[in-house]
């Protein structure tokens, strides 16, 4: 059984993860506004990403019988000046969530959950490439930032983007 803590903690990240998730709805929608279909794809596949993030923290509560606790989510913006912008602060907020997942390996230590423990270690991993992603999309549209057809191209290359479900819930269905 989880520690009430660490129950309470994952029930936090839980609505974390979709209030992320939200966010890269808003983003994607307001790049789609903007022309940006591409940039639209990316922020796409991130808010189904985020979802997957959610429902693998379900499953393990569930799986721990332990009980989900779905809250309200915060409202998110809406609009942003720049494709750079938007990637500056998916860097900012996938920063943040590192921290928060840090803080649920620090309650699983502590706890001495050394099943919490391993089932982390996906998301710390994932967090390592969440950051690197948004870093490289920052350096790009920092290199066609005033650069209409540079920016063009670098649309039209994000649009080949595609959705790849989570590795824990392919294994898990």
């Amino acid at each position: 059984m989880l520690s009430q803590k660490l129950q309470d903690a994952i029930n936090a990240q839980i609505n974390a993860e979709l209030w992320s998730a939200y966010l890269y709805l808003s983003m994607s929608m307001d790049a789609e506004a903007k022309g940006y279909k591409g940039v639209a794809n990316w922020f796409f596949v991130q808010w189904q990403e985020e979802q997957d993030h959610a429902r693998i923290f379900m499953n393990y509560l569930n799986s721990r019988d332990c009980k989900v606790e779905l809250k309200p989510i915060e409202a998110v913006d809406t609009t942003w000046g720049s494709v750079l912008e938007m990637f500056q602060e998916t860097l900012k907020h996938e920063k943040v969530v590192t921290g928060l997942i840090n803080n649920l390996a620090a309650i699983a230590a502590e706890d001495k959950d050394f099943a919490s423990s391993n089932m982390l270690v996906w998301f710390i991993d994932e967090q390592i490439e969440e950051e690197e992603s948004a870093r490289d999309m920052i350096f790009a549209a920092e290199a066609v930032e005033n650069d209409k057809y540079g920016m063009y191209q670098l649309d039209k290359e994000l649009a080949a983007r595609v959705y790849t479900q989570a590795s824990p819930l392919a294994t898990a269905e």
